[in-house]
């Protein structure tokens, strides 16, 4: 039994009368604050952050549990506390919100998604390096150490933020954006609590129910339509003053260009100087400069336009298994796909958190035939493949 069933489903039912959080309308923090904080972790002789006897605590940020404790309670992908509801990212259910569930890890193994300590269950093979990651980039040389693991926010993680040359995790990088949080439209992306999922520096349409349920209710993700050009420092590409203790943010506002902080050999194209930081040659050449997403490609591109004609053409009604990102943020959900607009990103394949299939893909891979006649999955771009 992984710590994350032993420690959150009791340090979690400490939410019992939680926050009153995540209303579906809007995404503060309401309800009284002894719902979720403690002053000194001790109320007539017990912990605070520990019900049920677990003696966990004290939590930064003086809450009365961690990340898991509020998104890791299950069994259901939606937990009702005390009227309100959490998005779970580690259940039972037997769908999953749009991010994905880190229980596929516990289930069949590390390559189902990113493993973070909160799980409990380390991978050895994040020791030798981030996949794609080039050299200067600052959560491979931390994570190129076997006590340090990803964690979900933080220096080593995804959300909050991410300050350069530190090593700071944890809710204290969360500070302050459960309560000032916007819902819907992140279009700003300033600020942790301004950007799409608390992922800094990234714009998008959060759906009100975490779900990417069909073409009329899903999440609405942010594109550019050009994929990034890492040739000088770190400075150019993720933050702007280049210094220790700045905010990581992501390039262009862009979802690809978040993941491209870590995985940057998989979301960037090579250019003159690139190989001093290991980037040899990206998803493909820069050459001509003025047409840097042209084909052949020698990896698949992301924030590139979906093409307006042959195969692409067909793929105009949107399609929650191959999602697609927009140029401009989006105000509402959309079914429409625009080729010759809209682009292809790293979550038109992938997961975010954990998926049941390998490599955290949407779909198995090993079951998209070409000349087969099947559907979805590759096929929903490439629509004569199949």
């Amino acid at each position: 039994m992984l710590t994350i069933l032993k420690r959150p489903f009791i340090v979690l039912l400490l939410f019992f009368s939680l926050f009153f959080i995540y209303g579906l309308a809007d995404a503060k923090v309401t309800g009284l604050c002894v719902n979720c904080h403690t002053m000194h972790n001790s109320q007539n002789g017990t912990v605070m952050s520990g019900y049920g006897g677990s003696g966990q605590g004290p939590n930064e940020s003086l809450t009365r549990g961690d990340c898991m404790g509020c998104h890791g309670m299950g069994p259901t992908k939606i937990v009702n506390v005390g009227g309100s509801n959490f998005p779970q990212v580690f259940h039972s259910d037997s769908s999953d919100l749009a991010g994905g569930n880190f229980k596929y890890i516990q289930t069949y193994g590390n390559n189902r998604g990113h493993n973070v300590k909160e799980l409990g269950i380390q991978d050895p093979l994040l020791n030798t390096g981030i996949p794609g990651a080039f050299k200067g980039s600052f959560h491979n040389v931390i994570i190129d150490n076997s006590t340090k693991l990803l964690t979900c926010a933080g220096s080593r993680g995804c959300h909050g933020k991410r300050l350069a040359g530190t090593d700071i995790s944890g809710l204290q990088t969360l500070k302050g954006a459960h309560h000032k949080s916007v819902a819907g439209v992140k279009d700003t992306a300033s600020d942790v609590y301004n950007s799409y999922r608390y992922l800094m520096g990234v714009k998008g349409y959060e759906s009100s129910n975490w779900q990417n349920t069909d073409s009329a209710n899903h999440n609405e993700y942010f594109g550019a339509n050009t994929p990034l050009l890492y040739y000088s420092t770190c400075t150019n590409a993720c933050h702007a003053s280049g210094q220790t203790g700045q905010p990581v943010i992501a390039p262009q506002n862009t979802m690809s260009g978040f993941c491209a902080t870590c995985h940057g050999n998989f979301h960037s194209l090579s250019g003159s100087g690139a190989g001093t930081y290991g980037l040899t040659s990206g998803i493909g050449p820069t050459s001509p400069p003025s047409s840097p997403s042209s084909t052949p490609f020698i990896r698949h591109p992301t924030d590139v336009v979906i093409p307006i004609g042959g195969e692409y053409s067909a793929y105009t009604s949107y399609s929650v298994e191959a999602p697609v990102a927009r140029q401009t943020v989006y105000s509402a959900p959309s079914g429409v796909v625009n080729p010759g607009s809209d682009v292809v990103m790293c979550l038109s394949c992938h997961m975010s958190h954990a998926s049941k299939y390998p490599s955290m893909l949407r779909w198995d891979y090993t079951q998209m035939v070409a000349g087969g006649g099947g559907s979805g999955g590759c096929f929903t771009c490439h629509t004569q493949k199949n």
